[in-house]
């Protein structure tokens, strides 16, 4: 039995092994090089491909999460965040939270990290097998007024009713009008213990119906989001003001 090289490589793509078909010559020539038994052999074969199909996951789990941008737990200055421990970072980013469906709400002051602990630890899921979607309380009130005649949006909302982790980022920065809310209140109801969301917002539950203008909406809302939920207050100065870059050098300039 004497198989070229590039017809072993159709075999596993028939067999839908894309990535060891690829990778096949330089397999080959790491097994002639090190002697590999046959066993060991197919051992590599198969931990290279579980590994690149993950990878792949993991680069498609990313973009669906659509994240502004990517900032780790590991990036967080918690040295300057005294409202939150080392050890409570930990708790949360193993994520027993989210496999018992329960809610967080990152409460504080613009500027103080919540977005940052929200975005880390949606990558943190990801890393981990779960399907993340991020939106701005903006964005997400957008996508649902415009779900009915636009094609993109229900996708879009599709995919958020599908994910494990729903991050809504800005809640409350704006008030809603009584169509708005009610809108915001099915989506929550969708969600509700089939999923987690992350919460972040610099105001507490307590004002949010001043925001959305129906008190029987805000009830329901509330009911359902606070069933089973962490809720964590942050404070401290800025971040971004803090850590500001400046045009000026650090003498002042003497007129």
């Amino acid at each position: 039995m004497t198989g070229t090289v590039p017809t072993l490589q159709d075999y596993f793509r028939h067999l839908r092994m894309v990535e060891t078909a690829n990778e096949l010559p330089a397999l080959l020539r790491n097994a002639e090089k090190h002697s590999w038994t046959y066993l060991e052999f197919l051992e590599e074969i198969l931990t290279y491909e579980m590994k690149r199909r993950e990878e792949k996951n993991i680069e498609k789990r990313l973009k669906r999460a659509k994240f502004p941008y990517y900032k780790t737990l590991d990036e967080f200055k918690i040295s300057e965040q005294q409202s939150l421990s080392l050890r409570q970072i930990q708790q949360l980013r193993e994520l027993n939270w989210l496999e018992q469906q329960f809610n967080l709400i990152l409460l504080g002051p613009p500027g103080v990290g919540k977005t940052h602990i929200a975005i880390g630890m949606g990558l943190e899921a990801i890393q981990k097998g779960f399907k993340v979607s991020f939106y701005t309380m903006g964005d997400l009130i957008n996508l649902l007024k415009t779900q009915e005649y636009l094609r993109k949006s229900q996708l879009q909302l599709k995919t958020i009713l599908q994910a494990d982790l729903v991050i809504i980022d800005d809640l409350m920065y704006m008030a809603m009008d009584q169509r708005e809310a009610n809108m915001f209140f099915h989506l929550v109801n969708d969600l509700y213990e089939r999923s987690s969301i992350i919460l972040t917002s610099n105001k507490g539950p307590e004002q949010w119906g001043e925001l959305m203008g129906d008190k029987g909406i805000t009830t329901a809302i509330l009911d359902r989001l606070l069933h089973r939920v962490e809720v964590i207050h942050l404070n401290g100065e800025s971040y971004r003001i803090k850590n500001r870059t400046t045009i000026f050098e650090a003498e002042s300039v003497q007129t």
